[in-house]
């Protein structure tokens, strides 16, 4: 039931809020590397850094949003225009309100982390929203 048919072209669509869904579970996939990591590099001294592990987490993470793009028709700038801009700012947001609420983390990238993983999923379901719209148009 996680896919419905199209009304008679016999093509099939997935529910809108799949991707978002999915990219949460990869984010946690991608967090749960990042930790593996940690865990290995930690007697040695070495711990990523919250830059690395965003974009290890969004390299993870992408692949819902790279289907949605791919499956969609060409008027596309829009979708992906809106999308970024959800991100961002959804991004930057999320961090001052990370580093107003916890001023005493020693680490300022750890707000912007928060703020991206936060955003990306959002920024996903914008993606879906603009492109769903274009094909129902």
């Amino acid at each position: 039931m996680a896919d419905e048919k199209d009304g008679g072209s016999g093509s099939i669509r997935r529910r809108s809020w799949d991707p978002v869904v999915s990219t949460v579970e990869l984010e946690l996939v991608g967090l749960a590397f990042s930790g593996l990591v940690a865990l290995a590099g930690w007697p040695f001294g070495w711990l990523p850094d919250t830059s690395l592990v965003g974009l290890v987490t969004g390299l993870i993470a992408i692949g819902p949003a790279a289907e949605l793009y791919r499956g969609a028709d060409p008027p596309r700038r829009l979708a992906v225009v809106a999308a970024l801009l959800v991100l961002a700012t959804v991004r930057l947001l999320v961090a001052a309100a990370v580093n107003w609420a916890f001023p005493a983390l020693a680490d300022p990238g750890v707000g912007i982390l928060v703020g991206y993983l936060v955003a990306l999923p959002i920024g996903v379901a914008v993606l879906a929203w603009f492109l769903n719209r274009a094909n129902v148009d």
